[in-house]
């Protein structure tokens, strides 16, 4: 998935006059622009939710617990943001339009119809309309990718089915159908997106190091990528059976070592004047901490939150705040050059993941203080994405061209 550079050009298109609930307004361009706003908003709200009820705050009749939380952050907010960047990635991929106009403004209904349902409706009627999202999804995807011959890249969609299944037993598991806790099935859904990432990032974050950081030389090793998944797969299977410590800890301490060893071979150390690299690095990382904190737990030296928060707001969020921007930009037509906010934005982010972890370790009186800028910190980092890239995304791309 190449983004290139484009020079901004000297009188840039005006912004459109169609109003938004026309399917040919540009925010039902691309996938990009409508989930990465949505989700950018949803991030934003949802976190300060989340801690007033934790916090005793009455939130009226809205159906806010841990469950709630758990299943949101990554069956609302991280599966919008992967759609938009499949979406767009995918018509790059092979050429053929992905889903947009009407169609797109078809999923972005069922995806905030969700978002909804999970806070206020009774749990069969959430659960309904929650899982149409991901295979109305996964489908179109498939269709392009098959139709292309670009069978490379099929196994996101199984990745997506694999998803879909996750949710389904959450829903289960709430509505009582199963005697599975929903903490399972949402772990699962968080080694599955963190699986995309690893073999993604690998894929990319070396060609934009080359392209972008100056005397850098990165190696980008396919078969070593490989078995950084495979052992990442390997460690979820083992966590998610409750394999003994003896098992886990091995698997995920090695798929640890061999995400960061990836990393070293893509010269991080080149992207510390290019917050749009570095940001991508920095995330990446927290794979490598993630899985190594997981082997912690598995041997009850630390609780599993730790590990579970290193690799969702250390890699998961920080990978999409970098990926929304970079693409953002790139897709509307604009210079891949990021300034203070977009800086402001990455450190927030990092700074949260950094705060959630002492959150989890740290003793009580440290800990609710470190929840609480935690989540300071993740809301106003997407409060400034929306606030900055919303004109991006609402408006034809500057240079003209289609998307």
């Amino acid at each position: 998935m190449a983004i290139t550079t484009i020079s901004e050009p000297s009188r840039p298109t005006p912004a459109s006059s169609v109003l938004p609930w026309q399917p040919c307004h540009p925010v039902w361009q691309l996938g990009f622009r409508p989930f990465y706003l949505l989700a950018a908003l949803f991030a934003a709200v949802s976190i300060p939710l989340w801690l007033a009820s934790y916090l005793g705050v009455a939130t009226a009749s809205l159906q806010v617990s841990m469950g709630w939380h758990m299943h949101e952050m990554v069956f609302g907010f991280a599966v919008a943001v992967v759609v938009g960047f499949l979406f767009t990635a995918g018509r790059n991929w092979t050429g053929l339009p992905t889903p947009q106009g009407a169609h797109l403004m078809v999923l972005a209904a069922i995806w905030l119809a969700g978002r909804v349902a999970m806070l206020a409706a009774p749990a069969p009627v959430a659960a309904a309309i929650d899982l149409l999202f991901l295979p109305l999804c996964a489908w179109p995807l498939f269709q392009v990718l098959w139709r292309s011959g670009n069978h490379r890249n099929l196994f996101l969609v199984g990745l997506l089915a694999l998803l879909t299944i996750a949710n389904g037993l959450y829903h289960a598991s709430v509505m009582g159908l199963t005697p599975l806790s929903y903490f399972v099935p949402v772990q699962a859904a968080i080694f599955v997106i963190v699986l995309i990432e690893s073999v993604l990032g690998a894929r990319v974050i070396p060609m934009f190091t080359r392209n972008g950081a100056p005397g850098s030389s990165p190696l980008a090793s396919p078969k070593r990528a490989l078995v950084a998944a495979g052992l990442m797969a390997a460690a979820g299977v083992a966590w998610l059976f409750d394999a003994p410590g003896v098992v886990t800890a091995p698997l995920a301490l090695a798929a640890g070592a061999m995400s960061l060893v990836n990393l070293l071979a893509w010269q991080p150390q080149r992207t510390l004047r290019v917050p749009l690299l570095w940001i991508l690095h920095l995330s990446y990382a927290w794979i490598g901490i993630g899985f190594m904190l997981l082997a912690c737990a598995s041997l009850h030296w630390l609780p599993a939150s730790a590990a579970f928060h290193a690799l969702t707001v250390g890699s998961m969020a920080g990978l999409i705040i970098g990926m929304m921007t970079r693409t953002t930009l790139g897709h509307t037509g604009r210079p891949l050059k990021a300034g203070r906010k977009e800086a402001a934005m990455y450190w927030l982010v990092q700074l949260g993941a950094v705060a959630r972890l002492l959150s989890a370790v740290a003793p009580a009186a440290l800990a609710m203080p470190a929840l609480l800028l935690a989540g300071a910190c993740w809301s106003v980092a997407f409060v400034l994405y929306a606030a900055t890239y919303a004109q991006y995304l609402w408006r034809p791309r500057v240079d003209g061209r289609e998307g």
